[in-house]
């Protein structure tokens, strides 16, 4: 059986080796038929610390790595916007 990919947006890379994954699903309202948005979020193992927040990535589920940790990252599909790649803007005096 393969196993299961998601793909979410990393919203915490505080810890070591590991990122908080929010995977966004959309269900309909069995009675009233309102499309709603549901999220989860899952602790997935990053081997090398690539992924800052905002990262758009792929998680792959596997063997329990810790208490809380069965994912793990396979790719970053999208960098989030870094405002430290922006190079400085010079302010001139003018009187």
């Amino acid at each position: 059986m393969p196993r299961k990919r998601l793909t979410g947006t990393v919203v915490s890379d505080k810890m070591d080796k590991t990122v908080v994954v929010r995977v966004t699903r959309w269900l309909e309202h069995p009675v009233y038929k309102k499309r709603i948005r549901r999220s989860k979020k899952y602790h997935a193992h990053d081997e090398h610390n690539e992924c800052k927040v905002g990262d758009v990535v792929v998680i792959e589920e596997t063997r329990p790595l810790s208490r809380t940790k069965r994912w793990r990252v396979v790719e970053i599909l999208q960098r989030a916007y870094q405002a430290e790649n922006i190079p400085a803007v010079e302010e001139s005096e003018e009187a």
